[in-house]
């Protein structure tokens, strides 16, 4: 079995993780979405503490506790980052960049329809990112300090990457990350309609129905229709995963968040592979951060515009063309 992870992209972007592309698959989906302008959302609905686990959601931990053990049988889902066994160069670097932030899984705006490594353009952030965590009212309890500790960490460790303005606090809040148990999938979609008003009916069918093989997800909007330029974005993380798997899904949507949409068999070591072998932000994925949050590179560039700027920067991180 394979993590599926999801971006979505409705014109801005959208990104669905969750161990693996499709259900208990390869993990990351990248769909495009629909753009909407940028500002203060409406606030979001109390989420009192949730009754006792439901036996659909025990059942889908359970499920999901299976899952992770059968990965790690397999030597997969490593938290090391990549080593002498998995060594790049800067050539390897701008390849795996350039599929993973230059082209699409999924055609924009039109859900989990594959686009067949369509190209694409660079999509990123240039406003101020504000990130919260949510939890749905059926998230135990005794799990939300841990998770929201998590999102605050690896939001801290993407602002020392990437030099961009991050930080997590309710107000204005522009990036939601929310964990949702298996019973309040429909408290999800509302939501995600009561921070983006317009989005896709097609996105809300999927999250209302969302297969146990999507891990969790991602979805970014643009500022503008057809735009690039990401204004606002939600994460969706199953509270069902066991630690592990739930710290994987924040380290990959929040990376596919930022602008790495896309899945590449050949990026190695990545998570933004859909084998699963590992878990957290490798060196190289943090090196593609980086490079995607050069200023150099603008919202909207296509691949042999910023393909020089992609070549400098690769050298200059890696050392030139030697193993790393």
């Amino acid at each position: 079995m394979t993590r599926r992870s999801k971006a979505l992209a409705f014109l801005c972007c959208v990104a669905l993780t969750g161990c693996a592309t499709s259900p208990i698959a390869p993990r990351q989906t990248t769909i495009t979405p629909e753009a909407r302008p940028a500002g203060v959302v409406a606030p979001r609905p109390a989420a009192p503490a949730g009754p006792e686990q439901s036996a659909a959601s025990r059942e889908m931990a359970a499920y999901y506790s299976r899952v992770q053990t059968d990965l790690l049988a397999q030597g997969l889902l490593r938290t090391d980052g990549g080593g002498p066994d998995a060594p790049f160069t800067d050539t390897m670097l701008v390849r795996n960049f350039m599929a993973v932030a230059l082209q699409e899984e999924y055609v924009r705006g039109q859900g989990l329809r594959p686009s067949g490594g369509a190209a694409s353009a660079v999509k990123k952030w240039t406003q101020p990112v504000r990130l919260h965590t949510e939890f749905t009212p059926n998230v135990p309890v005794d799990q939300r300090g841990w998770d929201t500790a998590e999102v605050t960490k690896f939001a801290n460790r993407l602002r020392g990457i990437t030099g961009h303005d991050i930080a997590v606090t309710p107000k204005s809040a522009n990036f939601h990350v929310i964990f949702a148990a298996q019973d309040d999938h429909g408290y999800v979609a509302d939501r995600i309609r009561q921070i983006v008003p317009d989005v896709n009916p097609s996105a809300l069918r999927l999250l209302r129905n969302l297969p146990r093989g999507i891990h969790c997800l991602v979805v970014a909007f643009a500022t503008e229709n057809g735009g690039y330029d990401y204004g606002s974005a939600v994460a969706v993380i199953r509270s069902e995963h066991p630690e592990l798997m739930r710290r994987s899904c924040i380290h990959e949507e929040l990376s596919q968040g930022f602008g790495l949409t896309n899945d590449s068999p050949t990026a190695r070591p990545s998570i933004f592979n859909d084998d699963d072998e590992f878990a957290y932000l490798t060196t190289q994925d943090a090196m593609m951060l980086q490079i995607l949050y050069d200023p150099r590179l603008r919202p909207g560039m296509r691949a042999e515009q910023a393909l020089p700027i992609v070549q400098e920067r690769a050298t200059a991180l890696t050392g030139g063309d030697t193993p790393t």
